[in-house]
């Protein structure tokens, strides 16, 4: 007898030892807990063995098992408090099931007790706790047909060896959690060390534009046809010559041309070329642009601009690489790289007819997207201050900036873009004479902006005066007391639902405070003309946007 319980003893000290040695060979814990269940399975003639772990919410789902198939193990989930395995989840207490047919708090998710009919079926839980808390569950079954030994000591091993887990468990999220935050510190040295992507003449800190490097450096050692895409003044031919510069061609020559200058035939002979005697005045031959560009890279601004029938022969070019001059029957070969750029909305010209969908497909091969500078403030004044600094070194000056003037240089709405903003600055360097620009020293302080004026006026264009000239206007009798901010007047609502109608391509805003900053937009920011817009006196207008708090952009 006493030999017996020596053999047991030294069987669960080597049970305890193989165990901790198997779980200290890794930190994937899924994998060293289910080789140690194999190895208890095979040791003490168990039959099925699971480990599951609590998950937010107090879910408890599946980590590991032995003795199970896949689609069993896919069934080992719990609540806190659910059935025998949630119950020592949520209570931190060990249980021994002697037969788990026989216990109705058992829920038989994964079929144990239909495998032995006739034997009994036991069930041995203990929790896993780590750091003081439970962190998941350790569920061993056997056969129990009445002559086992007592399960005290089979329960006592388990919890043994739920320690050793709780603690693998602690060590792997604690080496887990020093690894993520080791991997963020490097990423965010890599992030603050990696120096930002410039180019050339171009100015750019902003997310969009570091984006827009990225993708020029990318595709500029290609020979790919590049589409730049954005609004007028976004500074497509400086992305363009960036391009070239950063290319294997940037020894050769970069030719541009404004295909939206020239007339159909005068764009023909510019591009192609003609022979002596084409035309009236063409007294020799001359060669095109596509020819001059052998070798490098042909710029075509405003391809969105070309006729139909001029489409059609430059496809012919773009797929060929070759073309006749004008009045001319020999074959020019070239090798040139194109770069094209439009402000126009290619897709929907394509979709009415305006343009060929083959040329659309040929030329929109790698699409770069310009941003507004609207969409980029951050650098507005980096690129202020390198204009005032060429203006300064072109007209022998010392002007700087004010703060103020910064400011009201990030505020502004930029219709422009990058041209506006350099136009304002060397027009305000100009008509600066103590050498410091301050913010009232700008047009627009005094409403005499004549890009805003013109961003206005393209705005109205786009809406019928009718649509306005029976806006009901509630107007505060003369004497009568000023409504206090809190209480200010409301605009009918009406009356901008007249004012907003939409134009075939504005949407309709919904709501008070969209119309408010809708006539806003287009009135330039101006309070007394958007009052005007909407038929309503200015001081109606300051209190709407008092208290619906549109934040006014000053300029």
């Amino acid at each position: 007898m006493v030999n017996k319980q020596a053999n047991e003893a030294r069987r669960e000290l080597n049970a305890v030892y193989e165990v901790s040695k198997t779980l200290a060979t890794s930190l994937d814990v899924a994998k060293t807990f289910r080789e140690a269940l194999n190895y208890l399975l095979h040791a003490f003639d168990w039959r099925r063995a699971f480990v599951v772990l609590g998950e937010p919410g107090g879910r408890l789902r599946g980590l590991c098992a032995a003795g199970l198939s896949r689609e069993e193990q896919q069934r080992l989930q719990f609540r806190s408090g659910e059935g025998i395995v949630g119950r020592v989840y949520a209570n931190g207490i060990q249980v021994i099931v002697p037969d788990v047919r026989a216990e109705p708090l058992f829920l038989n998710r994964t079929g144990g007790a239909d495998q032995s009919p006739g034997v009994p079926v036991a069930m041995l839980v203990t929790p896993i706790r780590a750091d003081r808390r439970t962190v998941g569950v350790l569920a061993i079954d056997c056969l129990n047909p009445g002559e086992r030994r007592a399960f005290s000591d089979d329960l006592q091993l388990l919890k043994m060896v739920a320690t050793l887990m709780g603690q693998a468990l602690l060590l792997h999220r604690s080496v887990s959690a020093a690894h993520d935050s080791l991997q963020d510190e490097v990423r965010r040295m890599d992030k603050m060390l990696k120096p930002n992507q410039q180019i050339d003449q171009v100015v750019g800190i902003s997310a969009p534009m570091q984006d827009v490097f990225a993708q020029v450096h990318r595709v500029a050692p290609a020979r790919t046809t590049v589409l730049l895409r954005g609004e007028s003044g976004t500074g497509k031919e400086v992305i363009a010559r960036a391009i070239h510069n950063l290319s294997p061609r940037k020894r050769e020559a970069f030719v541009r041309v404004n295909c939206a200058a020239l007339t159909e035939s005068l764009l023909e002979s510019e591009l192609f070329g003609h022979e002596k005697g084409a035309f009236t005045g063409a007294q020799g031959q001359r060669k095109g642009r596509f020819e001059l560009s052998h070798g490098g890279t042909l710029f075509l601004d405003e391809i969105g601009d070309i006729s139909a029938a001029f489409q059609a022969k430059l496809l012919r070019v773009l797929q060929e690489r070759e073309f006749e001059r004008v009045g001319g029957t020999t074959v020019v070969k070239v090798d040139v790289r194109l770069i094209l750029a439009t402000n126009r909305n290619l897709e929907r010209m394509v979709q009415a007819g305006e343009f060929r969908a083959d040329l659309y497909y040929r030329i929109n091969v790698v699409s770069i997207q310009l941003p507004p500078l609207r969409e980029r403030r951050e650098d507005i004044p980096a690129m202020a201050q390198h204009f005032l600094d060429r203006f300064n070194q072109e007209n022998a000056r010392a002007t700087h900036f004010s703060p103020g003037a910064m400011r009201v240089l990030a505020s502004c709405y930029w219709p422009g873009n990058v041209r506006e903003l350099e136009n304002c600055v060397e027009r305000t360097a100009t008509m600066t004479h103590d050498g410091v620009i301050g913010d009232l020293a700008f047009p627009c302080h005094d409403n005499r902006c004549l890009t805003q004026v013109l961003h206005h006026i393209e705005r109205e264009d786009a809406l019928r005066p009718a649509r306005l000239a029976d806006i009901p206007i509630t107007e505060v009798p003369t004497g009568a007391p000023h409504p206090q901010p809190d209480a200010a007047l409301a605009l009918p609502a009406e009356a901008l639902d007249t004012a907003a109608a939409p134009t075939p391509d504005d949407g309709k805003p919904d709501g008070e405070r969209e119309r408010l900053i809708w006539a806003m937009e287009r009135c330039g920011w101006v309070q007394a003309k958007a009052a005007r817009l909407l038929k309503i006196s200015p001081r109606q207008m300051g209190y709407a946007l008092q208290k619906h708090e549109v934040e006014v952009r000053k300029f």
